[in-house]
């Protein structure tokens, strides 16, 4: 059966844990720490798997904390296509004061891909593609690839007829848009880059939209707003969909939840609107849980149905 195919150049394993206060100069006790395989679209896929789709996720990985990333997947019933680095897979460091109820988040850098391993996980994924219905690149870019990364990602998969989803930032993200793309989640400040801006305000946001999807041959852009929602825009319409109030815990996944959604209720072959809306939902969903956790299905389905 066909799969969604996730898409994560620069995996990390996160490690969240807690103290009673952050304070320095002094040894901190922690909690017992929670490690969870990371990543835009391991995320992603981890997601449409705990919502009860079906998704492989490929990945640059190597050294004991690949390993361990692999192992970690399997647990959560992820398959997966790690594409074999030398480097060690990245780990992030989130902490908890719970005195201040503040998140801090350490990202590490991540390891240095060289041109072979570029090429070598290329040809993994052509392979991959071939039992994809589609395709979802998220994420930032590890230490040696090219700009255009994600670009050539989305070429494999128009090559195949596949449809493709982005979601990262900056010259990637850029690159990925004028080379087209099935679908493109920026946020606000991710879109004002494109459009070439500092801020977008009001009507700027649809236009701004508009015109990507015109220069790109993008079909879709949903914009992500945060705790108000998204705004889905076409070259024909514009739909704002308002996110349901919840109490936020922590913000960790919350986009990777909400492309997951989109992407799973339009391989059941919803329309655009309705993946909109679920994808909110799960995003909403996913704020309710502390540290690093992703969305739940009880969740996103209460949430979903109180939506109008």
């Amino acid at each position: 059966m066909k799969t969604v195919l996730t898409i994560t150049f620069n995996p990390a394993i996160d490690k969240s844990t807690r103290v009673a206060a952050l304070v320095p100069d002094k040894k901190l006790k922690c909690s017992q720490p929670v490690f969870e395989p990371g990543g835009g679209g391991v995320n992603v896929a981890r997601a449409i798997v705990k919502l009860g789709g079906q998704a492989t996720a490929a990945y640059f990985g190597g050294g004991y904390t690949g390993q361990f990333f692999t192992a970690l997947l399997a647990a959560e019933q992820v398959p997966a296509v790690m594409m074999p680095i030398a480097g060690h897979t990245r780990e992030n460091l989130i902490v908890t004061d719970d005195t201040t109820r503040q998140q801090f988040r350490f990202g590490m850098p991540g390891p240095q891909l060289s041109a072979t391993e570029w090429q070598q996980g290329l040809a993994m994924l052509d392979k991959a593609m071939d039992q994809a219905s589609f395709v979802v690149a998220s994420g930032s870019l590890a230490a040696g690839l090219p700009p255009d990364a994600f670009a050539i990602a989305g070429q494999q998969a128009k090559q195949k007829g596949l449809p493709y989803v982005v979601d990262t930032s900056g010259e990637a993200l850029l690159r990925a848009a004028r080379s087209g793309a099935y679908l493109l989640k920026p946020n606000l400040s991710e879109l004002a880059t494109l459009a070439g801006k500092e801020q977008l305000t009001g009507d700027e946001v649809a236009a701004a939209a508009r015109s990507i999807i015109s220069a790109g041959d993008c079909k879709y852009i949903v914009v992500s707003l945060g705790a108000t929602g998204a705004m889905l825009v076409t070259n024909k319409e514009v739909l704002r969909v308002q996110a349901p109030v919840v109490k936020r815990l922590s913000t960790v996944g919350a986009g990777d939840s909400m492309v997951a959604g989109m992407v799973l209720q339009l391989v059941a072959g919803a329309d655009i609107a309705t993946a909109v809306k679920y994808g909110v939902a799960c995003g909403s969903a996913a704020t309710m849980n502390a540290g690093t956790a992703l969305c739940r299905l009880q969740d996103v389905q209460a949430l979903y149905q109180s939506m109008d």
